[in-house]
C-alpha cells in the first residue's frame, strides 16, 4: 500500500488576543495557518465564543473565532470545551482537510482553578482501506503534579480505547519543561517525539558542513523562545521533518511559536 504523507501543526494560539491590550489577532493567525498549510491542525486556547470582541475579527458575520480560522481550507473540525465564562468559552480543537468519522473531549482538570481537556478524534486518511488515524490534542495544567496526573490519565485512555496497532498522534501544549510527562508518555505508550528523528541525524548535520543542524523545538515564548511547552508525539507513523517557525510575524500571532511536523503514514 503505497504512503500518505502529511504535514501537522500544534499550536496554542492564546484565545486570539495579545496578552496586553487584548487586541484581536485571528486574521494573523488564520494567515499563519494558510502559510504553514497542513492537513492536521491541533489548536489550543481556541475562544470559539467570546461576545465581547466577535465584532472585531476580519469577518464580523463569523460567530466564532473557529469558524475564521476553518476558513482557511478546513473543510472538517473538532472542538471542545474546557472554560465557560459568562461572555463564551475556549477549548482545544482539531482542524483537518481529512474527513473526520467521530470525536469527544474529556475533562482532565486536576482542580477547579484551571480547567483542562483532551480532545479525541479519528480522521480518515484520503486513500481508501486504510485505518483511521486517532487524534488527540490536549493542554496540560502549569503545576507538576497536575501534568503527571493528566498524563497518567492520558495514557489509560489511549492504552483503553486505542488499539496499539492504530497509528496515533498526540499534540499539544503540555507545558513540560521539566520533561517528567515527556518520560511518562514514551515509556507507557511507546511514542515517539517527531525530533527524535531530526536528532538521530543530527552527526550527519555536523559532518555536512553546509546543512544546518537540528535545533530543539523551544516554542515559549514566541518572541525569544527558550522552553519547549509544546510537543507533537507519534505511533505508527514516521517524522521526516520537523520545525519550528521563528520571526517577528510568528512573534505577533501568539505568545507561542507553531510547532509543525511532516509524517508519513
Amino acid at each position: 500500500m503505497k504512503s500518505v504523507r502529511l504535514r501537522v501543526v500544534s499550536y496554542n494560539i492564546h484565545k486570539g488576543v495579545t496578552a496586553f491590550g487584548r487586541r484581536s489577532r485571528v486574521s494573523e493567525l488564520r494567515m499563519a495557518l494558510h502559510r504553514i498549510d497542513a492537513d492536521l491542525v491541533f489548536l489550543q486556547e481556541v475562544q470559539d465564543r467570546n461576545e465581547r470582541s466577535a465584532d472585531s475579527w476580519a469577518d464580523p458575520s463569523r460567530s466564532s473565532q473557529l469558524d475564521v480560522l476553518a476558513s482557511s481550507g478546513y473543510e472538517h473540525r473538532a472542538y471542545g470545551v474546557n472554560a465557560v465564562y459568562p461572555h463564551g468559552h475556549h477549548g482545544n480543537a482539531i482542524l483537518s482537510r481529512w474527513r473526520i468519522e467521530h470525536f469527544a473531549n474529556h475533562d482532565i482538570s486536576d482542580h477547579m482553578l484551571e480547567r483542562r481537556g483532551m480532545l479525541h478524534a479519528v480522521a480518515q486518511p484520503p486513500e481508501t482501506g486504510r485505518q483511521g488515524i486517532h487524534l488527540i490534542c490536549a493542554h496540560f495544567g502549569l503545576a507538576k503534579r497536575s501534568r503527571m496526573r493528566q498524563a497518567d490519565w492520558v495514557a489509560h485512555f489511549v492504552e483503553r480505547e486505542i488499539p496499539p496497532t492504530a497509528p496515533l498522534i498526540l499534540a499539544g501544549d503540555f507545558n513540560d519543561w521539566q520533561r517528567g510527562v515527556d518520560a511518562q508518555l514514551r515509556q507507557r505508550l511507546g511514542m515517539r517525539e517527531v525530533f527524535d528523528e531530526m536528532k538521530a541525524t543530527a552527526w550527519l548535520d555536523r559532518l555536512l558542513g553546509w546543512r544546518r543542524p537540528v535545533q530543539v523545538a523551544r516554542t515559549f515564548p514566541s518572541l525569544v523562545p527558550c522552553l519547549t511547552l509544546d510537543r507533537i508525539y507519534v505511533r505508527g507513523l514516521r517524522a521526516r521533518r520537523s520545525l519550528v517557525p521563528r520571526g517577528r510575524s510568528w512573534a505577533r500571532c501568539s505568545d507561542h511559536a507553531p510547532l509543525i511536523a511532516d509524517l508519513e503514514l
